[in-house]
């Protein structure tokens, strides 16, 4: 049975933690830049929220496309039945240094946002000419700009997603990841980034760090929680 879409979503749930401290400022930011008329009306507010998760879920997923091609063509230079369970050991050990990471064991990690920052560069101008959000759609566009700002937490699992083997797998495992994240940043908006405290407590970092770690030694393990959608042995 595959269970990575579960797996996916659970570990976008545990980095609540970094994605408070990651992103709690932008979107503490981006609600207080938001017109009164829209920030005092609960449903219309929680609306301008959701589309900026939308579209960075939406550039995850797009990302998560391209990895997956990236695994297919992993899979295919190093046959069927050893490119499996190398993509399957390779998506088991990212999930531990995710786990590392968020337990704040392994800081360095978040040297490989350095990846994306030339990119970054390119974008973020465009972010800068949305600006005021002032209606849905431009919220939403906002939102797809946002999906690419550098996280070694994203990065590590676009990695992750190169062990689909598959586009469509990929961008179905980085839209769960992205699913997951939704409650923490979205009530990081209501509360304007007051859960940053929170965030930073060690032991708890600690705790959901080492339950990612064990997530990933379990599907080393027990590979078939990792099973690799339209593959075979």
């Amino acid at each position: 049975m595959d269970l990575s879409l579960p797996l996916a979503f659970t570990i976008g749930l545990f980095s609540t933690l970094h994605c408070v401290g990651m992103c709690g400022g932008i979107m503490g930011a981006l609600s207080y830049g938001l017109a009164e008329g829209i920030r005092s009306r609960t449903p219309r507010f929680m609306a301008f929220l959701l589309a900026y998760s939308g579209g960075r879920i939406a550039s995850y997923a797009l990302a998560g496309a391209l990895m997956g091609s990236v695994g297919t063509e992993l899979l295919d230079l190093l046959g069927p039945g050893q490119g499996h369970r190398w993509l399957q050991w390779m998506a088991a050990l990212f999930l531990v240094l995710i786990g590392l990471h968020l337990a704040g064991w392994l800081p360095r990690l978040a040297q490989v946002e350095r990846i994306g920052v030339p990119l970054w560069r390119r974008l973020e101008p465009l972010g800068r000419r949305l600006m005021p959000v002032n209606s849905l759609p431009r919220a939403l566009a906002y939102g797809l700009v946002w999906g690419w700002l550098p996280c070694g937490l994203v990065y590590t699992m676009l990695l992750t997603a190169a062990s689909r083997s598959g586009s469509l797998q990929g961008a179905l495992y980085m839209l769960a990841f992205g699913l997951g994240t939704v409650p923490a940043v979205v009530a990081t908006g209501f509360l304007a980034g007051r859960l940053y405290r929170f965030a930073r407590m060690p032991y708890l970092r600690e705790a959901v760090g080492g339950i990612i770690i064990l997530i990933g030694l379990l599907t080393l393990w027990f590979p078939e929680l990792l099973d690799l959608a339209g593959t075979t042995t």
